[in-house]
């Protein structure tokens, strides 16, 4: 998937965590949650050559090839999700809780792809969700199609939390 499908994917990750703990909807808070969402939700690709993630941050990018970690292994595993979950409990649950959510959500939609993800690593055998005929390749008119429906999904939550606030 793309960096603009995981970021969105972020962000609706973000919008249910933020109905969970039940944030005014026109708060700094959910401003806050939903950058954090849209931030996090890419961020796996870190170990991708080439993607924004790794430009952003190529020193850290840069250790994990010289360190031959391949793309969709650690950064994209439960074991790392589940690291970052602990490294973020000090922070306040909201902004915690939504991190956690919006990165997961990452190894979570590209298990929808070809390749695979390796959710077990550092077991190197990679799961996906669909079979290879229905898959959606990177960038494809598939993933526009998912795309549009995770902005409905997003819009959805949104127009049914803000009925819900009143």
């Amino acid at each position: 998937m793309l960096q603009r499908t995981h970021g969105l994917a972020g962000v609706v990750a973000a919008e249910l965590v933020l109905q969970h703990f039940q944030v005014p909807i026109w708060s700094w808070e959910t401003a806050g949650a939903v950058l954090l969402g849209c931030f996090a939700g890419p961020l796996a690709d870190i170990d991708k050559p080439g993607s924004v993630m790794a430009k952003l941050f190529f020193p850290l990018s840069a250790l994990l090839k010289l360190l031959r970690i391949h793309h969709r292994t650690m950064t994209h595993s439960i074991l790392f999700t589940a690291l970052i979950a602990a490294a973020l409990s000090p922070l306040p649950p909201l902004y915690g809780w939504t991190f956690v959510w919006a990165y997961a959500s990452h190894p979570l939609i590209d298990l929808l792809n070809e390749q695979g993800v390796a959710l077990l690593w550092p077991i190197r055998r990679k799961f996906r969700l669909l079979p290879k005929f229905l898959a959606i390749d990177t960038g494809s008119k598939a993933e526009d199609a998912f795309h549009i429906a995770l902005v409905c999904i997003g819009v959805w939550l949104l127009v049914r939390y803000a009925m819900a606030a009143g």
